[in-house]
Order: C-alpha cells, then structure tokens, then sequence
C-alpha cells in the first residue's frame, strides 16, 4: 500500500510540475521585465550573480536570503551549460528558482500531512496525497511561483523546520528556521511557534497526568469547561508551569537550539535599529487588530469545502444559544477593537494592481457602517476556526493563537501573501477531510487560480501617465 502510495505521489508531482512548467512559460512570455516587487528584487538578485555582495538596494525590506540561494542554485547549473563561466541571470531564470520551491512545498506538505494524521493509515493514502496536492495549489502561494518573490522559499523553509521539529531534530530544525528568516524576518514568529509545539507538548503531559490522578477530567487536553472556572484553571496551571525551575529547565534542554535563535534575531534587531533592512519608513510596526479579523474571514472562505458541514452549522446555533452573555461580550470587543484600531496603509489606497484595493473599496469603504456590520462575520470564522482545530489539545491551540496574534497584528499593510504561512499552520492541523471534499477544495484552487492567472495575464490596462503594462495580481 505504502509503495503504491508512493507511485501515486510521485506522478502527481510530475504532473504538478508539467503544469506549473506551461503556465510559467507561458506568464514569462507575457511578462518578461520585471514587474511590481520585481524590480528591487530581480536587479538585487544579478548584482549576487555577478559577485557584487557589497552592494544593496536600500527598498528591499528583507535580508538576502532569495538571492544566495538563487545564486547557490543558478551557479552550478551555468557551469554544468557554459565551461566560459559566463553568468546568465534572466528574470526568467530567477523566477525558475520558485518553481524548485514549489516542487519542494509539495514534498514537505505531503510528509507533514503523513505525519500527523499517522493515525488513518490504511484508508488514509488518497486523501493524504490528494490534501498535499491541494495545499500546494493554495492560491495566493501557487501565483507567486510564477515571480521572483519570497514567498515560495520562505513557506519551504518554515514547513522544513516545522517537520523536523515533528521529528524532534531541533538542531536542524533551528538552522532551517535561520534560513527563512533570511527570506522573511517575521518568520521568525513561526520558528517560535516550532518551540511553542515543544511547550504545548509538555504541558499537556502534565495535564493529563494531574487531571488522571484526580479523576475529575474524563478528557483531558482541549475538553476544559469554557466558563470563569475554566479558564482560571488554566491560568493557574500556566502560571504554576512558567514558574517552575524543574519544568522550565526540563523544556530547555530540548528547545534551547530555537533559544539561540531568538538570540540571534534580538542581536540582529538591535543591531538593525529595527526588523525592517530598507524601506523603514513604509514599513513600521502597529496595532491593527482587525488584521486578525481578515485573516479569519480569508481562512473560512479557503475553508468552506473542507469544514462547511451540516453537523458545524448546529454545534455553532447550539453554542450561540447556551452561551448568549459571551458571544454578546466577544463581538462587543470585536466592535472596540475595529472601532479603535482599524489602520489603512496608503499603498493600499493607492494600488490599483492588487486584489486587497478592490476589496477594500467594494467591501470596506461602501460606507462607515460596514466594517462593524462585518462583526458576526468575524465572530463565525473565529468560531470556525477553533471548531476545526478541536481536535488538537488545548495548549497546542494557545500556541498557535499567540503566533497568529504575533503574525498578523503588528502589520499595517492589507496583504494576503501574509496568511499563507498562519492559513497552511491551520489547514494542516485539520482533521484530514474526506475524498469529496478535498476535490471541492481542489476544484475551488483550481478556479482562483485560473482566474487570477487569467486576469495577470490577459486584463492589462495602463496608467493615464505611463505607457508600461499594468496587470492585476494578489
């Protein structure tokens, strides 16, 4: 079965592979210069392959990392094609360098959904091929294969260190977290979450075993009373947990790799005068709480195939109806929350190419009522979320919570590139759905894809004082 599995995995690569091969061509015929971010990052990228490490675009925000890989990748294969040693850099070429990323998304997210849903393993074997193939075509990640972005490296690299830390090879696991914080700085909130898996994993040991010998938890892990008594209990125990030498030395000696890593980034920031390497002034840290609200609205809509169902639909009426006082209390702080700390960046406003403008103006600035109006729709997917996470223990979801808060808060900018990472964190750790319902959620990928590659790249339009090609993408 495994073999079979296997032969099965392999041609959907390939397949996968021809068809990303076509469209690439066929993108890079269309658009050959560099577009958008293109172009701080694709002249940034030929100044590294002709050996010029010195010098730097002071636009480009990230560390990098793109380019030497780009150029450890691109090198090798010049020498092997040209004994000359001259150096071909094309756009295209770097851009080929995303579609090696996109092989290798495929290959992690397929050894990750195998390891944790090694449950189902016999009856499992299509679905978990089918559900790898499906999140590697997740729309806003699959498009930037395509560009010379970050994105496609800096998802590989934290979906490698996440799948060593399953393994429990923390050591390589931290050197992978190092590389994609080379590609993205605020990964950095994802090698946390690494070592908050560890945390999350030995608090619920201690849960289960406390709560055993009192025999008054049936089921422990997730299964804690959602009431003030609830959550002072697991206060109480966080509090207890954090404050004990024993249980905070026993965490350390398996998590101090992700410990140097923090090091490391608290010298970088301090040596950096900040995260952001270029551009500071566009890119500062804030408070925009309702990024999180978008980032739950954008997860349930990608959602809807996998965990729409009958059976949620009641457990959520049932919840709104036994638990009135705190859901009223919950949009409450959603109203203040929007009210008070809803921030619009001007590239938003400003930038017609992307997705999130028309969104913003069709949705969000139809008129001043909308964004509270929007409220029970945020309150639904934060239900959602946590319905479809259930399955995962309490402490594990507390981790995954914090990282998602430190991920998508302190940005300004609208920008759906931003949830690829915390929206795979969360599909992943899914109950692994069924047949049917992965091919709803493939055949949802497929039509985003097509229509926004349709869009790229067949409805250009021009500014009224520019003559170069203007397209739109995510």
């Amino acid at each position: 079965m495994e073999k079979f599995e296997g032969y099965i995995f392999t041609a959907l690569c390939s397949t996968n592979f021809l068809v990303s091969c076509l469209l690439f061509s066929k993108i890079t015929r269309e658009q050959r210069q560099p577009y958008m971010d293109e172009i701080f990052h694709v002249p940034q990228a030929q100044k590294y392959c002709h050996g010029k490490f010195n010098e730097w675009d002071p636009m480009i925000t990230t560390l990098p990392g793109l380019y030497l890989v780009t150029v450890g990748v691109i090198k090798p294969m010049v020498w092997l094609a040209d004994l000359s040693g001259k150096v071909v850099c094309s756009t295209a070429m770097l851009r080929f360098v995303n579609l090696l990323f996109n092989c290798g998304n495929l290959y992690l997210l397929y050894l990750l959904t195998c390891k944790l849903h090694f449950r189902d393993k016999l009856h499992g074997a299509p679905r978990r091929v089918l559900s790898a193939l499906s999140l590697s075509t997740f729309p806003v990640l699959y498009f930037f294969n395509f560009l010379y972005y970050t994105d496609g490296g800096s998802t590989f690299f934290i979906l490698f260190a996440y799948l060593m830390t399953l393994y429990g090879c923390h050591g390589a696991s931290a050197l992978l977290g190092v590389c994609s914080v080379f590609f993205r700085q605020t990964n950095i909130v994802w090698v946390a979450f690494c070592a908050g898996t560890l945390v999350a994993n030995r608090m619920d040991e201690i849960w289960r075993a406390e709560h055993t010998k009192k025999k008054d938890d049936k089921s422990p892990g997730t299964q804690v009373p959602l009431s003030v008594s609830g959550a002072r209990r697991v206060m109480r125990f966080l509090f207890d947990f954090l404050t004990s030498p024993h249980q905070l030395r026993a965490v350390l000696l398996v998590a101090w790799p992700y410990g140097g890593v923090a090091l490391l980034f608290v010298a970088f920031v301090l040596l950096n005068d900040g995260i952001v390497v270029g551009d500071r002034g566009s890119h500062e840290a804030c408070l925009n709480f309702p990024q999180l609200f978008y980032f739950l609205s954008f997860a349930l809509f990608f959602s809807l195939p996998v965990s729409l169902c009958h059976h949620r639909a009641l457990r959520f009426l049932q919840s709104l109806r036994r638990r009135p006082v705190l859901y009223l209390l919950l949009s409450g702080l959603a109203l203040l929350l929007v009210w008070k700390f809803t921030l619009v960046h001007r590239y938003l406003l400003a930038d017609n190419r992307h997705f999130p403008f028309y969104v913003w103006q069709r949705v969000f600035q139809r008129h001043a009522a909308v964004r509270f109006l929007l409220v029970p729709v945020y309150v639904l997917a934060g239900w959602n979320l946590l319905d479809c996470l259930r399955s995962r223990s309490l402490f594990w979801v507390l981790a995954f919570l914090a990282c998602l808060l430190a991920s998508c808060v302190p940005q300004k900018l609208l920008e759906f590139r931003y949830f690829i990472i915390p929206y795979l964190m969360f599909r992943l750790h899914m109950p692994l759905p069924s047949l049917p319902r992965l091919l709803l959620e493939l055949l949802l990928h497929a039509l985003v894809n097509a229509t926004t590659l349709y869009l790229f790249i067949n409805n250009t339009f021009h500014w009224p004082n520019s003559s170069d090609v203007q397209r739109f993408m995510w």
